[in-house]
């Protein structure tokens, strides 16, 4: 049963509006249908949106603020940075909640060597490269658990590559980059890490020379790349 005003009404009957299109309609007009009730409407943006939702979303939704705090209060979603917001039994991946949260910052380094399968240790937070001129205290959250570098913004730029994951574009530097980004931060990484990637790198047929030997020029690590890649090609 419906209960809307004349406007919401008509858009409805007009154009056939469906509730994922336009929930705010059917949440105007306290649809109640057994196919898709508030609750079905707001799991479903979750879900279309890897599991994350901006407040500016939920109100786009028809939720006040008071609707939101009262579904804070029930446990239904939960608070993970101010002005974003999860379902409380949600099981997406955390490099997908990075990547709403996130959505400029890049996968790195040792976080990037898992997604290439160059490493078998899992690092204890999730490296990413961000702008170094973004503003550092939008990143302190406690969840996921994040270790950022700053990255000057030319450089961010270089060899990014988009995966899908629960259908979320994440960023990540690809294979040619994340070596060089290896043998820059060499002092960074524990010795069995550094020697393993590069092992797995020369063994790798997705692989792209010509692309390594370019990112080496931007780095200024030629002779490195020469030393520990060189002698295994």
């Amino acid at each position: 049963m419906f209960f809307c005003n004349k406007k919401a009404l008509l858009m409805i009957k007009t154009y056939g509006i469906i509730a994922l299109k336009y929930p705010q309609y059917y949440l105007e007009c306290g649809y109640r249908g057994a196919n898709m009730n508030r609750k079905d409407i707001i799991n479903k943006a979750f879900r279309k949106n890897g599991g994350i939702l901006r407040t500016s979303e939920l109100n786009n939704l028809g939720l006040s603020s008071r609707q939101i705090n009262k579904l804070l209060e029930s446990g239904d979603i939960i608070r993970i940075k101010r002005g974003f917001y999860e379902l409380s039994d949600s099981i997406y991946p955390e490099e997908v909640v990075i990547a709403r949260l996130f959505p400029n910052s890049v996968i790195f380094l040792e976080s990037a060597l898992i997604i290439y399968d160059y490493t078998d240790r899992i690092p204890a937070a999730w490296q990413i490269a961000v702008d170094r001129d973004s503003e550092k205290t939008q990143y302190k959250i406690d969840y996921p658990q994040i270790n950022v570098f700053y990255i000057e913004p030319k450089l961010l730029e270089v060899g990014v590559d988009i995966i899908q994951i629960e259908g979320v574009d994440i960023k990540i530097f690809n294979r040619d980059r994340t070596i060089c980004d290896v043998l820059r931060y060499e002092n960074k990484l524990e010795r069995e890490v550094f020697s393993k990637a590069i092992q797995r790198y020369v063994k790798d047929p997705k692989v792209n020379i010509s692309r390594l030997l370019e990112y080496s020029d931007i780095f200024n690590i030629k002779n490195k790349v020469q030393t520990y890649i060189g002698v295994w090609l």
